[in-house]
């Protein structure tokens, strides 16, 4: 569910959800850190101690199950120094969640500096191709338009989802068909 945070997904029982559904030798794929990581947001924010112990406990829970868990970083935010080289928008919470795998020995998949990869390939006029960039009028969503990079559009969700896909087969094989 987007919009939620290490946090939220647990104190609004989707983890729980989740838990009774999970079954031995399911795959869970973890992916936390944009909303936790934003200090306006008063219900989702989680400091750095507390989203490591959240990570932490959501290996646990997983493999209490006889599950796999999977971490991922969070997936960059499109942003550019006046170069025109991609800008890291997750150092601490992305830098978090590569410790706790470490840590755990659980697989990683890291999605923050994939992402930031491909934005750095695309460079910073073809990029906003991923994102919501809308001119006025141009969707009857948004008569104003919209600058969003954060939210991808399909063509920007697919290519992050080819970017871990690609993952997936070097780091989970027994996932591919």
């Amino acid at each position: 569910k987007n919009g939620r945070s290490t946090k939220t997904f647990r104190t609004e029982g989707i983890w729980a959800t989740m838990l009774d559904e999970m079954q031995e030798g399911d795959y869970v794929f973890i992916q936390f850190g944009h909303n936790d990581e934003v200090k306006e947001k008063i219900g989702s924010y989680t400091t750095p101690a507390e989203f490591t112990a959240n990570l932490k406990q959501y290996i646990a829970d997983t493999r209490i199950k006889k599950a796999i868990p999977v971490l991922l970083t969070p997936v960059s935010r499109r942003k550019f120094d006046a170069n025109g080289n991609p800008v890291g928008t997750h150092e601490i919470y992305s830098a978090l969640v590569r410790e706790v795998a470490k840590a755990e020995k659980t697989i990683l998949i890291d999605h923050d500096s994939l992402s930031m990869a491909a934005y750095e390939r695309l460079g910073m006029e073809t990029s906003k191709l991923l994102f919501l960039q809308l001119q006025p009028d141009e969707h009857p969503n948004y008569p104003a338009g919209k600058e969003d990079n954060t939210h991808f559009n399909e063509l920007g969700a697919r290519l992050m989802a080819q970017l871990v896909l690609q993952e997936i087969r070097v780091k989970i094989p027994e996932l591919v068909l």
